[in-house]
């Protein structure tokens, strides 16, 4: 099994995902940077603390992630190659003739569980793992995130459906509820105006397990879902946590701005500044 990481470590590690997302994207031209930032909080703390993983990624008892907004995998490639799962000259390569590609493909040999280039795709093939496991009687949890754009997609509330149908209380599904997708805000798109937790209300009404977090507190991820963990024998539901989160999270000329959906900063944006440590750019 590999080592979980206490949460002090938890932060330096995010931290230092979050610096090295930033550098390889910004050098090798690779422009999803603002999506991929908002997730990695999340993606360290399954990786690093809730999932069970061994050094072999076939391993069969792991646990399974299922990244669906897969534009975004950008901090997904950093953890497998600092986990040793991708060789780092892979993802130091990235969009410069690496077979790593701008949107995630299926790759067990290194720890990439699903192909989620169209949208919609990721979280019908993770209720699939979850109840293929359940008839299998396999004790693995599939983790599947998703974007709260992508929440639009018709696909992913059938899969909830199929899920809640089937009680598949080994599935946590984790929303990156960022309020943004593509080039606007969800509130200018489909989110009904003046209504308060939307999609919340929406997942309670399919029967899910419901909760709320702050995205970017490692804290509130490991404990709401170790509680869950804990009750999985009473519950017997699909888990959803919505996760809120920033859009271009830890660098302050992105957070929150729609236009560095696919755009990469330049040198006199990046020197605005940024939240975590060990960032290359710094604010003079």
């Amino acid at each position: 099994m590999l080592k979980k990481l206490a949460i002090g470590e938890l932060k330096k590690k995010a931290d230092y995902i979050r610096a090295n997302v930033v550098d390889i994207s910004v050098k090798n031209g690779a422009g999803h940077i603002a999506p991929s930032l908002s997730s990695i909080d999340l993606l360290a703390a399954l990786y690093y603390s809730i999932m069970d993983l061994s050094s072999n990624p076939q391993w069969e008892g792991r646990d399974r992630l299922v990244f669906s907004k897969a534009h975004g995998c950008y901090g997904v490639y950093a953890i497998l190659a600092d986990l040793g799962y991708i060789d780092k000259n892979d993802w130091i390569s990235f969009y410069k003739g690496s077979f790593l590609s701008g949107c995630l493909e299926r790759s067990e040999e290194h720890g990439l569980e699903a192909g989620c280039g169209s949208l919609g795709h990721g979280l019908p093939q993770a209720v699939g793992l979850a109840f293929g496991a359940r008839l299998q009687k396999k004790k693995f949890k599939t983790y599947c995130i998703v974007g709260d754009g992508e929440m639009q997609e018709g696909s992913n509330w059938e899969a909830m459906q199929f899920a809640v149908k089937h009680k598949l209380s080994n599935l946590v599904v984790i929303i990156d509820n960022n309020k943004l997708q593509a080039m606007d805000f969800l509130r200018n798109i489909l989110t009904p105006d003046n209504r308060k937790d939307d999609l919340k209300l929406k997942l309670k009404a399919f029967g899910c397990e419901v909760q709320k977090c702050d995205g970017h507190k490692p804290i509130e991820i490991i404990n709401i879902i170790g509680n869950w963990a804990k009750a999985s024998n009473m519950i017997k539901k699909p888990r959803v946590l919505i996760a809120d989160t920033i859009k271009g999270y830890g660098l302050m000329c992105m957070e929150n701005v729609p236009k560095f959906h696919f755009r990469i900063p330049t040198k006199e944006e990046l020197m605005m500044g940024a939240r975590y440590k060990g960032a290359r750019y710094k604010k003079h």
